[in-house]
C-alpha cells in the first residue's frame, strides 16, 4: 500500500507556505530594528509549524479533518491580528475597528468552505476507500 506521501506534502507544504508571509514580513520588520515585530512573528511562525505538523491527519486518522485544521487555521488568524498590530494597529490605517466588518463578505467563503467539504471526512475514509478494489462495491450480472 502507498505512503500516501503526495497528501502528506500536500497538509504540510500547503499549510507551511500560508505562514511563508509571516517569516517574511518578520525578517523585514528585524531589518528595520524593530525587533519585538519581528520576532514575535518569528515565533509565530514556529508555533504554527508545529501545530501544522502535530495536528497532521495521518496521527489521528480517526478524527474529523475539521477538528484537525482548527489549529493551524487560529495560527492563521493569530498571524493576520500580529500583522495589524506589527503595522501600528488599524487606526494607522485610518480604519476604524468596525471597519474589518466590510470584508467577512470576502473572507466568509474561505473560512467556511473547509469546514463545509471536509465536516466528517476522516484520514482512514481514504485507507477504507483505496483498499477496497472497485469491481467488489459494484455486483456483477
Amino acid at each position: 500500500m502507498k505512503e500516501r506521501i503526495g497528501e502528506k506534502i500536500g497538509w504540510t507544504a500547503g499549510w507551511i507556505g500560508g505562514f511563508i508571509w509571516v517569516f517574511i514580513l518578520s525578517i523585514v520588520f528585524l531589518s528595520h530594528e524593530r525587533i519585538v515585530q519581528g520576532l514575535s512573528g518569528i515565533a509565530l511562525n514556529v508555533i504554527a509549524i508545529i501545530s501544522i505538523v502535530f495536528f497532521a491527519p495521518w496521527r489521528f486518522p480517526l478524527t474529523p479533518y475539521w477538528k484537525l485544521i482548527l489549529p493551524p487555521y487560529g495560527m492563521f488568524f493569530l498571524s493576520i491580528v500580529w500583522a495589524i498590530w506589527s503595522y501600528g494597529c488599524i487606526g494607522a490605517a485610518g480604519l476604524r475597528w468596525w471597519d474589518i466588518f466590510w470584508l467577512l463578505p470576502i473572507f466568509l467563503p474561505f473560512l467556511m468552505m473547509p469546514f463545509g467539504n471536509l465536516a466528517k471526512k476522516k484520514w482512514a475514509d481514504s485507507i477504507t476507500q483505496q483498499s477496497t478494489p472497485k469491481d467488489a462495491a459494484e455486483p456483477r450480472h
